[in-house]
């Protein structure tokens, strides 16, 4: 529509001046000069992307019995639950000092280095391949349904709870009630704002827990996890576990505790639907960096940046890969030094597990030692096995 008045407007102008040099007599002719070429405005410098855009608006700090009362009538109202049995439900949670001080130090701070053997073992590499050759068909099938490798769902089942081993012992409800109302501060004005939007994601998860035990009917008192709130074998979180859990089975349950045909329906539709898992799709791979190549640290994890312009800062993919992907730079501190991966959409999409470069490319790695192509403890420096 903008196009076909612009149109007009040009037509109506040509035939003004048509008009014109009829009913005038013409000016004598001048020398056409050139005129200056106008200098384009120099390129907007791109937008960094939000590092709390994932976080919902901070929490206004507010004695905790005033937040208590207000957190229990905007529960009720917004998901239709008894107010009194939201506040019998939070009388029995406890603030927990031992959940402030975990939350305070968490794994992914740590350099690539340290954070590899927390969860590259021998003993998880070996579960791995047992757990993948126990449950071949059901993770075949999934597999086939969803384009998630086989593999990767197990190998997030061993970094969340080593294969159903360790789902957590803390309560749900005093987890999410702890870190809702109590989430640990620095006291660095700094970091004021992205602490107080954290504890307004948690207290929001606290809501969702009782919406979940309403859409469930799970007893939300009663069900143990992570000292974050996540729950079951592949750890969900309360909204995660309303938004993306599914009934893998056909029995009308969507049940992430006990039942592995939801688990790994689960895990695969959260990567498909929150990730945008590609079928097929490069996951993450070694990169070379040019002798003569600048630092470059992209901002955030999207993976946005054609492979021609990371060629042409010196960076280049050491595996085939379709010039037509676009990827991320990662720049790891490894034990033997720097190590420079390029990320694909995949990498992406197992980052939104966790908004963590560390823990995806933990994911990655031990999924490609169960599947038996690399064993992380005994590839080279460079990335590539041994010969």
């Amino acid at each position: 529509m903008i196009r076909r008045h612009v149109l007009a407007r040009a037509v109506i102008s040509a035939l003004t001046l048509a008009l014109a040099a009829c009913a005038t007599q013409a000016p004598p002719p001048t020398v056409a000069t050139q005129p200056t070429p106008a200098t384009p405005p120099p390129a907007a410098p791109a937008a960094k992307p939000d590092p709390l855009a994932h976080l919902p608006p901070p929490v206004v700090p507010m004695p905790l019995e005033q937040a208590r009362a207000a957190f229990v009538r905007d529960t009720a109202a917004k998901y239709a639950i008894d107010p009194a049995y939201i506040e019998s439900v939070l009388a029995r949670a406890q603030i927990r000092e031992g959940i402030v001080a975990a939350m305070s130090r968490p794994a992914e701070a740590k350099p690539w280095r340290d954070y590899r053997p927390i969860f590259i073992t021998q003993k998880r590499i070996d579960g791995g391949r047992a757990f993948l050759a126990q449950h071949r068909e059901r993770l075949a099938r999934v597999e086939a349904q969803t384009g998630v490798p086989a593999e990767v769902i197990v190998s997030i089942l061993g970094v969340e709870t080593s294969y159903g081993g360790n789902t957590g012992s803390y309560p749900v409800i005093d987890a999410l009630y702890t870190l809702a109302f109590a989430y640990p501060r620095t006291g660095d004005p700094a970091k004021a704002e992205r602490e107080n939007r954290r504890e307004a994601f948690f207290r929001d998860e606290l809501a969702q827990l009782f919406a979940m035990g309403k859409e469930t009917g799970m007893d939300v008192a009663g069900l143990t996890g992570s000292y974050a709130g996540a729950m079951g074998w592949g750890q969900f979180m309360p909204s995660s576990y309303r938004q993306y859990a599914v009934d893998g089975d056909g029995d009308g349950k969507r049940d992430l505790f006990n039942n592995l045909d939801d688990v790994f329906a689960s895990v695969a539709n959260y990567f498909v639907k929150k990730g945008g898992w590609v079928r097929g799709g490069p996951i993450v791979v070694r990169a070379n960096r040019d002798a003569s190549a600048q630092d470059f640290k992209p901002e955030g994890l999207e993976p946005n940046i054609p492979l021609s312009d990371l060629a042409t800062r010196g960076y280049r993919p050491l595996a085939n890969v379709a010039p037509t992907e676009t990827a991320t730079l990662l720049n790891l501190d490894g034990v033997s030094g720097r190590e420079y991966w390029l990320g694909f959409r995949n990498f992406y999409a197992i980052t939104r597990y966790n908004i963590s470069a560390h823990y995806a490319m933990a994911v990655y790695q031990l999924s490609e030692a169960i599947a038996g192509r690399e064993n992380p403890l005994t590839a080279t420096s460079t990335g590539q096995p041994p010969a």
